[in-house]
């Protein structure tokens, strides 16, 4: 691996921008999905996907007892989060789920504030700012389709995407292995998907896609590694080393890459939205510098 690569994968800051690329990129591609496989199914293979990927990557699950309490917040999320997330992404259009979902750095910059007593700089509350006046021209164009009880649903998953980093902040020093923590937390994800996904088999809900294409499999499968697999591994990674405050400002940058995967299946931007992008990459321009100063001192070795 060339020196430039392996630097670059050492550094939290590098981390979370390819983290973003791939919850961007993920949102796009289980709209594709999500429109003939039923959530919850959808939910339960994507996670057995990125399982079956990171054991074949070389993860292993070696639980130890400071893993215990993370390992079960995969039922918060991905477990719950992204079961919310999905279902609201049925009956609302995914720019709309998009700028949901941009809102998340908000509230976890207030539930670090509170829980976590973390110090936030008015340079790092002004950046923010900067970066929400860029998405709202990023999402000029987008209106809120479907109905009022897809967006509650959806703001529900984002609520619990923010208790999560909160949480896992908190507690992801405790452990050893950022392998383990994503294993332990997927694999309970993949239990609560399987145990709702047999409850409303039971109860006559379709749990089948409405159709099957090698189209369908590739976005099911790309979705789950993209979502799950790389996301997961690399945000956890960056965590260790930076205040949740500040990790979470790197979700302000998932609309671009959800918005240029999305034209990407055909999707035209106008150019304000694209002037709206280069504002939010600008913020987070300076959002790094300050992750680069707040860990100038701290090792940003990847754990394993």
């Amino acid at each position: 691996m060339p020196d430039i690569v392996r630097l670059a994968f050492r550094s939290p800051v590098a981390l979370l921008v390819v983290s973003a690329a791939c919850w961007g990129t993920g949102t796009a591609v289980s709209k594709q999905a999500v429109a003939v496989v039923p959530p919850m199914s959808l939910l339960a293979v994507q996670l057995a996907t990125s399982l079956v990927f990171l054991v074949l990557a070389g993860a292993r699950f070696k639980p130890a007892a400071g893993d215990t309490a993370i390992r079960r917040l995969g039922l918060l999320n991905p477990g719950l989060s992204y079961a919310l997330g999905l279902i609201g992404l049925v009956g609302i259009s995914a720019s709309a789920a998009v700028l949901l979902w941009a809102l998340e750095p908000v509230g976890i910059l207030m539930l670090a504030v509170v829980f976590l007593r973390e110090r936030v700089s008015p340079r790092l509350v002004a950046l923010s700012g900067l970066a929400i006046a860029g998405l709202v021209a990023v999402l000029y164009d987008s209106a809120l389709s479907g109905q009022a009880a897809a967006v509650a649903v959806s703001a529900a998953g984002v609520a619990c995407c923010a208790l999560y980093t909160i949480a896992a902040r908190a507690w992801i020093k405790a452990s050893d292995s950022t392998s383990t923590v994503i294993l332990g937390q997927q694999l309970h994800a993949l239990a609560f998907a399987v145990a709702i996904v047999a409850v409303l088999a039971l109860v006559g809900q379709p749990v089948l896609p409405t159709t099957l294409s090698p189209a369908v499999v590739a976005s099911v499968l790309a979705s789950g590694l993209l979502y799950y697999g790389f996301a997961y591994w690399l945000y956890l990674a960056a965590l260790r080393t930076l205040p949740a405050s500040l990790a979470s400002t790197s979700f302000y940058l998932i609309p671009i890459f959800g918005l240029a995967a999305a034209a990407a299946f055909g999707e035209r931007l106008l150019p304000v939205q694209w002037a709206g992008a280069a504002v939010v990459i600008v913020a987070m321009g300076g959002v790094a510098v300050s992750a680069i100063r707040a860990t100038r001192s701290a090792s940003p070795a990847v754990a394993s």
